[in-house]
């Protein structure tokens, strides 16, 4: 065991090892479900490792997966199956083959997309979830914005301070009170060094859903998953959003609580797109929310 995890390695069905965290409970035996951690689109499962030894001395298991293409996971030779239908069922795998019936998921974007897939697919899997800065709507601007840097391969950064400067200049908008330590350990859980340099760390080719180009006469389809949520709004349920998110909007949250109305919700402020959910109202939020499931 490192870190407070042991490491796991699973097979998928065509063949890919994935790569997950296994956080063993701390102090008193809670005998609830355990936690499932799921990235954002250009992350990894370092993305809570603040995060879940946190949850972990609630006494409850903790584990966090890269998805296929990122972190320690395999690449795909496919691009077409770098999709959110895909990464669901490596999901459902990977609980089974680890004898989970159900978990509570800690889903952020894209991981939070995945959650309300599985609802859809799987609801018995499901004990509880957190959406971390998503929803069934989402804005075209900031899909827009990410598909503008995703997938880019620039020049590799030649030290860890560039590669932070590269994490700021990116998302300074969602973190500006950040200061130089933490741009550092964003770099550090978003970069891995490779061939001598430093290197975003996922598979570039993460960007292909990203891609479709729309004629001029060809509207583009607003992001609308509703019948999803409508799934999982069946569950115990919190949304968490960042105050200054620009992927999930003020009236995309209303709009989850009014499709379900026994939704917990919290906001972040003076943080965008997407809180590490260690942040004081979120944690707040989180530890108050899974004392109930």
């Amino acid at each position: 065991m490192s870190g407070g995890f042991q490491e796991i390695i699973f097979r998928t069905v065509d063949g890919l090892d994935l790569y997950a965290r296994d956080y063993a409970l701390l102090g008193a035996v809670s005998g609830k479900a355990p936690v499932l951690c799921l990235h954002g689109l250009t992350r990894n499962s370092r993305d809570f490792e603040d995060f879940a030894p946190k949850v972990a001395a609630m006494g409850r298991r903790v584990l966090a997966l890269d998805m296929r293409g990122r972190g320690r996971s395999s690449y795909d030779s496919n691009p077409a199956r770098y999709a959110p239908p895909v990464y669901a069922g490596d999901v459902g795998a990977f609980l089974a083959a680890h004898n989970i019936a159900s978990a509570v998921f800690v889903g952020t974007s894209m991981g939070g997309l995945i959650t309300m897939l599985l609802a859809a697919m799987a609801p018995n899997l499901i004990a509880g979830a957190v959406l971390n800065d998503v929803g069934p709507k989402l804005e075209q601007a900031a899909l827009d914005r990410i598909a503008s840097y995703v997938g880019l391969a620039p020049p590799p950064a030649k030290t860890w301070a560039e590669a932070a400067r590269r994490c700021e200049i990116i998302n300074s908008r969602a973190f500006p009170n950040a200061d130089e330590e933490f741009w550092l350990a964003f770099a550090r859980r978003t970069h891995r060094e490779r061939d001598g340099g430093i290197v975003w760390d996922y598979d570039p080719n993460i960007a292909a859903p990203f891609k479709q180009d729309y004629s001029k006469s060809e509207e583009r389809p607003a992001f609308d998953i509703t019948p999803y949520f409508d799934a999982l709004a069946q569950k115990p349920l919190l949304a968490v959003r960042g105050g200054l998110s620009d992927l999930l909007s003020v009236e995309g949250l209303e709009f989850m609580r009014a499709r379900a109305p026994a939704l917990k919700t919290a906001t972040v402020s003076d943080v965008g797109h997407a809180p590490f959910l260690t942040e004081p109202a979120a944690w707040a939020a989180v530890e108050d929310f899974l004392g109930t499931i």
